[in-house]
């Protein structure tokens, strides 16, 4: 199984968060923004950063996907 970041990138477009406005709101940076974007591995503590900064939960932002899907 993979984690695939697709919700949180669909939930920037709709909400006009830009990588920028993200990294801010969280204190990530712009590595962890690139390891989203390519479905690598992050920490739980970025998952709880992004969480909290956008209000949400895990199920929010992630889900597992099967490798051929990724």
């Amino acid at each position: 199984m993979a984690v695939s970041y697709k919700k949180l990138l669909h939930r920037m477009i709709e909400e006009d968060i830009s990588n920028q406005d993200l990294m801010r709101m969280s204190n990530i940076s712009a590595n962890i923004i690139t390891k989203l974007r390519t479905g690598q591995y992050i920490s739980l503590e970025k998952v709880e950063g992004i969480c909290t900064a956008l209000h949400c939960t895990p199920n929010d932002i992630l889900e597992f996907v099967a490798e051929d899907e990724k």
